[in-house]
């Protein structure tokens, strides 16, 4: 079992080493679309499903309340399922329109959507993503090196935020480190005075 610890170890280790010389620039990037979505006084909208609704939560946690920094809190929505909503929608609908119902209510041009996607063939994501490109919303997706559902979806203004692993576990943990540095760079940039 020791051994096996340190496998996982050396794999999440590895991962995050070659995601330091992918990532930077693109986190950059996402975090400056985020920071013109917020200073324009629009939302961002957050979606993950299966493992990846946890790591959807735990940014909309870190936006409505704080990171690090007590600071006002950032309009952001979760897209959810755990709730009298989405316990409706899935009810009365087919299972893939559970966020696309609740996205095409409250998104509105100029919102950005932050879709968690690590691994193909989630048809609900897929389905607000197309949402969004219907309703000129940009698209920050998250995903991992296995992205070809993606491909000819999202468009030249959107970006895509790739964690160079094929196993869900190691993507899943390379975007919640990327959600940590887009909270902390979004707070840096917004409430740090330069000296």
């Amino acid at each position: 079992m020791l051994e096996k610890i340190k496998d996982l170890y050396t794999e999440n280790i590895q991962t995050q080493i070659s995601a330091s010389r992918l990532l930077p620039e693109t986190i950059v990037e996402a975090t400056t679309k985020l920071v013109s979505c917020l200073l324009r006084g629009n939302k961002i909208i957050v979606c993950g499903h299966g493992r990846s609704y946890a790591n959807a939560q735990f940014l909309v946690a870190n936006l409505l309340n704080r990171y690090e920094l007590e600071r006002p809190s950032f309009p952001s929505v979760l897209l959810t399922i755990d709730s009298a909503v989405g316990s409706a929608i899935v009810s009365d609908n087919h299972i893939t329109t559970l966020y696309q119902r609740q996205f095409n209510a409250i998104a509105q041009q100029g919102d950005i959507l932050v879709a968690l996607v690590p691994n193909s063939g989630d048809e609900s994501i897929i389905n607000v993503i197309n949402c969004a490109t219907n309703k000129d919303v940009e698209i920050i997706a998250l995903t991992g090196a296995n992205d070809d559902h993606l491909q000819g979806l999202i468009s030249e203004n959107d970006l895509e935020v790739q964690t160079p692993a094929i196993k869900e576990s190691r993507i899943l943990e390379g975007h919640l480190f990327i959600i940590n540095a887009l909270c902390e760079l979004i707070d840096h940039t917004l409430f740090t005075q330069s000296g």
